[in-house]
């Protein structure tokens, strides 16, 4: 009688995803190697700085076989999917410009997301040595007043006040096309663009260099997530009774309205509502909220 051979798993090395781009993935092993990997079957809920285990299928290419528990998650969604931008983070950088003038509702809808990843955010206003910086300055002073750190920061010509905010920490960098990421990684870090080529290769071809997460490391203990350029950010994950948490100022008012499910739109005797009369909530930001919420509704019903 023959023996069935007791096939035993093939054993893996941990490693941390340093570039994602749909189902293929860079992970950098302990020793500085990157190796080029897929997953099993068409999972694709893998994000930039998950810590993982690779089984190697090839001196330079591997299987993510698992993933261990993330201590933070942010990402993006709207109906037809979510979009992982990076985990692990300690810090979300959402960068900001002069010039362009960056979108005040994409800007809370990112702080949102923060807020309801529990991840802290440092607003960087870039391009400071340009005409329009000290409108763009107060624009930003509602967000300080809520307690929000604002970086001013002129890239180009000295990088030095954000590297100080990067120390210690892994942080994500988010934003609109054109506020300046690309310029602060290379400022930060100087063979960036080598490293992207490597990462290219890895992934195959070197195509979509820029349309991926890629993590870069700037000392032994601070990290850096850059990401691709924002131009919306949705939060369907988030659900409509929640959203309000999500807007800080929003939760000292919270159970002080007339109904007990009311939504902050135009319902009578809403707290929110009256904090906006007088004052206390900025009518931006409660606009935001109102037009992000009526979308979150909206996907609600779609699925009832």
């Amino acid at each position: 009688m023959s023996r069935a051979k007791k096939k035993t798993a093939a054993p893996t090395q941990p490693g941390t995803v340093v570039a994602s781009f749909g189902r293929q993935f860079t992970v950098e092993l302990a020793d500085s190697t990157l190796i080029a990997c897929v997953t099993r079957g068409k999972r694709t809920d893998i994000a930039c700085g998950d810590r993982v285990a690779v089984a190697m299928t090839a001196p330079d290419q591997g299987v993510i076989e698992s993933t261990a528990p993330r201590a933070s998650l942010f990402y993006r969604s709207d109906i037809q999917r979510e979009k992982l931008i990076a985990a692990n983070v300690t810090q979300i950088v959402i960068v900001l410009a002069s010039s362009p003038p960056f979108h005040a509702e994409l800007l809370d809808r990112c702080l949102a997301a923060a807020e309801e990843a529990g991840i802290p955010a440092l607003l960087a206003l870039n391009k400071m040595d340009l005409p329009a910086a000290a409108q763009a300055l107060q624009s930003l002073a509602r967000y300080r007043a809520l307690g929000y750190d604002v970086l001013p920061l002129a890239a180009k010509i000295d990088i030095a006040p954000l590297r100080a905010r990067l120390a210690g920490h892994t942080s994500v960098l988010v934003g609109q096309s054109g506020m300046g990421k690309s310029t602060i990684i290379n400022r930060l870090l100087p063979d960036a663009a080598a490293r992207v080529g490597e990462l290219s290769v890895a992934l195959g071809g070197g195509r979509h260099t820029t349309t991926h997460a890629r993590l870069y490391h700037l000392d032994a203990v601070s990290h850096i997530i850059d990401s691709p350029g924002l131009q919306e950010f949705g939060l369907v994950h988030v659900a409509p009774e929640d959203l309000a948490h999500a807007f800080i100022e929003f939760r000292q008012h919270l159970g002080q309205c007339k109904f007990n499910d009311c939504k902050h739109l135009t319902e009578p005797g809403c707290a929110i509502t009256a904090a906006v009369e007088r004052g206390e909530i900025d009518a931006q930001r409660a606009e935001s909220y109102r037009k992000l919420v009526m979308q979150l509704m909206k996907k609600a019903q779609r699925w009832e």
